[in-house]
């Protein structure tokens, strides 16, 4: 089971209780926390998110409100005692950044932290069953979008008819990988009559900071689900184009044409108190939108 549960959907200034962009993405065995805005931590209290299931950070580009959190995250796992190694996966910058702000300050992490720069768009790494890429969004600095997908999962056993055909469980393994069996008198049993198809793996992509741009279809294209910012609401469509953000409608046409399953829609503008007409505009276009809310999780359809 996949879910994201949003800690901040606001953009650059914190506004109307409203937080910079953070989210953690959990699967069964690990959480990956994706951009890490002013007061990420506390929201990861509020919500009650285990911290010590955080196994890797990504970081999208360095504009503050996707950062400025990390520091003051990294340092309180220290305090905490954190003894687990911590991955953080972002633009090459970013551990320059880092690296003075842990100097000036003498701190001394207690655990190993590896900093993974992001070279080029395409495979970062492969964690448990999860492949995670990224690519290039339109954005005024370098930015990058992460998909998370999950592997072809291994069959399953049919255990009625494993008994009925007498199959020794040492052979599991080997019909999970989808392999026939052959039976000690020499008789071969097709793999579909002993194990049935796993569900399909799910993917989940985060758009990132990116004005209006189908370029990225490709890389998020059939998604179970993906966030994608809609910074403005669509009369501010030229605003939007000249600041390098999207617009309601423009994060519902990606959607539609990338033929996700699901649209989560955030990163709103402070000037907007009421945030209602965003998930209007959006599902004028593509009807499965919803606003990407603080403190809800939802789940990867």
């Amino acid at each position: 089971m996949l879910g994201v549960t949003i800690l901040g959907n606001n953009s650059a200034v914190p506004a109307f209780e409203r937080h910079p962009t953070s989210q953690v993405l959990a699967t069964s065995s690990r959480s990956f926390l994706i951009d890490c805005g002013e007061g990420t931590q506390i929201q990861l209290i509020r919500y009650k998110i285990r911290r010590s299931r955080i196994s890797h950070i990504f970081i999208s580009h360095l504009h503050g409100d996707h950062y400025f959190g990390l520091v003051g995250l990294l340092n309180s796992f220290a305090l905490l005692g954190r003894q687990q190694e911590l991955h953080v996966v972002a633009p090459p910058a970013l551990q320059e950044v880092l690296e003075l702000q842990f100097k000036l300050a003498d701190t001394r992490m207690p655990y190993p932290l590896h900093f993974h720069a992001i070279q080029a768009p395409g495979h970062l790494m492969t964690i448990d069953d999860m492949e995670i890429r990224c690519f290039r969004t339109d954005h005024r600095i370098e930015c990058f979008g992460f998909v998370f997908k999950e592997q072809k999962k291994p069959r399953r056993i049919n255990a009625e008819a494993v008994q009925a055909h007498r199959v020794h469980y040492s052979a599991f393994e080997n019909l999970r990988q989808g392999n026939d069996y052959t039976a000690p008198d020499g008789t071969v049993i097709k793999n579909e009559q002993l194990t049935e198809a796993a569900p399909k793996g799910k993917t989940y992509a985060f758009c990132a900071d990116t004005r209006y741009d189908e370029s990225i279809i490709p890389a998020i294209q059939g998604a179970d689900m993906i966030y994608h910012e809609a910074t403005y609401l669509d009369n501010f469509a030229a605003q939007a184009h000249l600041r390098f953000h999207s617009t309601s409608k423009e994060a519902a046409r990606i959607a539609q044409k990338a033929q996700v399953k699901k649209l989560l829609i955030g990163h709103f503008s402070s000037r907007y108190d009421v945030l209602d007409a965003f998930e209007t505009e959006a599902r004028e276009v593509f009807p499965n939108t919803d606003l990407a809310l603080e403190g809800v999780c939802y789940r990867i359809p």
